[in-house]
């Protein structure tokens, strides 16, 4: 049942993926990976609440692996980096390489902690 709910869920978190990060892009432009900066931190906000609410077993299941796991991307994230830094934006891959991990845990512990209290 487990391995159904991640199924579930990751087809739902790959299609936001895809979708945020469209429109981010058309948002913003493509000079940088705000998309990927975007559903990465979102991920990590989601997954924060659901550990800082204690959530179950199949619900960590379909929106913790699933969802967030296909809404989430590193590999992309380490593809955008290297962009940057091959096109000679080596400042700017520098920046968001740090700033990408930084804010992830900041906005994981933010929402953990939120829900936590509240839980």
């Amino acid at each position: 049942m487990e391995a159904l709910l991640v199924l579930v869920g990751g087809g739902v978190g790959a299609v936001a993926r895809y979708v945020l990060d469209g429109l981010v892009k058309s948002a913003a432009g493509k000079s940088f990976p705000w998309g990927t900066l975007t559903v990465n931190v979102l991920a990590a906000a989601v997954l924060g609440a659901l550990h800082g609410a204690g959530a179950g077993t199949d619900v960590e299941a379909l929106m913790g692996t699933g969802l967030c796991g296909a809404l989430s991307t590193f590999s992309t994230f380490e593809l955008d980096t290297v962009h940057l830094f091959q096109n000679g934006h080596h400042t700017r891959a520098a920046v968001y390489a740090l700033g990408s991990l930084l804010l992830g845990f900041a906005v994981f512990l933010a929402f953990h902690g939120l829900l936590a209290h509240l839980t």
